[in-house]
């Protein structure tokens, strides 16, 4: 099991990260994953890319304590060297047994990578448990859990427009590369999931080949979204933007969003993504920006990836899951097609195939995270510690 912490007070400037492995004499399963919080940065609390460097190293009886220093090699910024563009925050939550690797070391392998997307008005958070839980089954794997455009930590970014499929995933793939991972999974919810079928569209590199491409109760054209007597996305996105953009309490908002028609869970989910506007807490704004979302959801909606799926380049498999109970329609002709598509794309290593969760809606991480964990866990069998 390994701590790790993280700080910019160092005199480096950098990050120190200690390492304290214990003996690993039992299975995989005892091990405990790393969680890295990387959000929008400061004038003094400034992320950047780094190289380890061994500073000490002393052996013990019981197993090995090591030391390392993440070096800074951004040069000083008062030599007229701009830092490099902040892109989306982001969580990164590592394996136990994930080896560091060394700038332009060859001899360790790039540690395999899961990219996470949340779906319209959620966060990189969303994943938090599901992916602590894969970190902790498959040790050797990281997992990037990232706040989309004008979502979570990154709604303060001021992401320029238009706000789109299209341009969200053209993010992810900048960030990832800013990061030098070469993400192996692909999993999106919702919307996530679209952004995750644009993202491969676009981008031979820096996604590998073979990829898989995990597209979680969307479709790859029209959204169905609700039915009479259910929480309908556009609706709900609406109400919000009447909302004053400052409030006082989350109950008043709670209430306010029952009294409009919406479920008592979706409006719970909702109020999660207010916070506290000072130390007192005596007010509350969101954490995302609604117009920038609202254009999101627009594109979402006209969005139409059917071509890619139907004429896959080789090396990629994507994988649709159908929540049983979801409230996002999926109409007959979507099965059929994607069905088509199953027996059209059969050159090895690639493929399309589609999978039922049974006993969940929508929100399939939190219905039923452990038919979902049977159901990914395919995809990092292979590379299991």
């Amino acid at each position: 099991m390994s701590a790790v912490s993280c700080s910019t007070a160092s005199s480096s400037g950098g990050c120190g990260i200690r390492f304290q492995p214990k003996t690993f004499a039992s299975s995989a399963k005892t091990h405990s994953p790393n969680l890295i919080r990387i959000g929008p940065n400061s004038q003094t609390d400034r992320f950047c890319m780094h190289r380890l460097e061994l500073v000490h190293e002393t052996r013990k009886v019981r197993g090995t304590f090591i030391r390392m220093a993440l070096v800074d090699e951004r040069q000083s910024t008062s030599k007229g060297v701009a830092e490099p563009p902040r892109i989306l925050a982001y969580d990164l939550v590592q394996g136990a047994l994930v080896k560091w690797r060394w700038k332009d070391d060859k001899s360790v392998p790039d540690t395999p990578t899961a990219v996470l997307l949340h779906g319209i008005l959620g966060s990189g958070k969303n994943w938090g448990t599901f992916a602590r839980r894969l970190a902790h089954e498959f040790p050797t794997w990281q997992f990037l859990l990232v706040d989309l455009r004008c979502h979570g930590d990154s709604a303060s970014l001021k992401k320029r427009g238009p706000h789109s499929v299209a341009t969200t995933a053209s993010d992810v793939l900048k960030l990832v590369g800013q990061l030098r991972l070469t993400p192996r999974v692909l999993v999106g919810h919702s919307f996530g999931g679209k952004v995750v079928l644009s993202m491969v569209e676009q981008a031979a590199k820096p996604l590998p080949r073979p990829v898989r491409a995990w597209v979680l109760d969307a479709t790859p054209g029209k959204v169905r979204a609700g039915g009479d007597g259910e929480d309908h996305p556009r609706e709900l996105i609406s109400f919000l933007r009447k909302l004053p953009k400052v409030v006082l309490s989350k109950r008043e908002v709670l209430k306010a969003l029952i009294n409009e028609g919406f479920s008592n869970d979706v409006a719970q989910w909702v109020i999660t993504n207010l916070k506290p506007t000072g130390p007192s807490a005596s007010s509350f704004s969101w954490t995302f920006d609604l117009d920038g979302i609202a254009e999101l959801y627009q594109s979402y909606e006209d969005t139409n990836l059917w071509n890619f799926v139907e004429n896959l380049p080789r090396g990629v498999h994507v994988n649709f899951l159908k929540a049983e109970r979801s409230l996002h329609r999926w109409a007959l002709k979507d099965l059929q097609r994607i069905h088509a598509a199953e027996e059209l794309a059969s050159e090895e290593g690639g493929g399309v195939e589609m999978h039922v969760l049974e006993d969940a809606g929508h929100w399939v991480h939190t219905d039923n995270p452990d038919g979902l964990f049977r159901i990914l866990s395919s995809s990092f069998q292979v590379l299991r510690a």
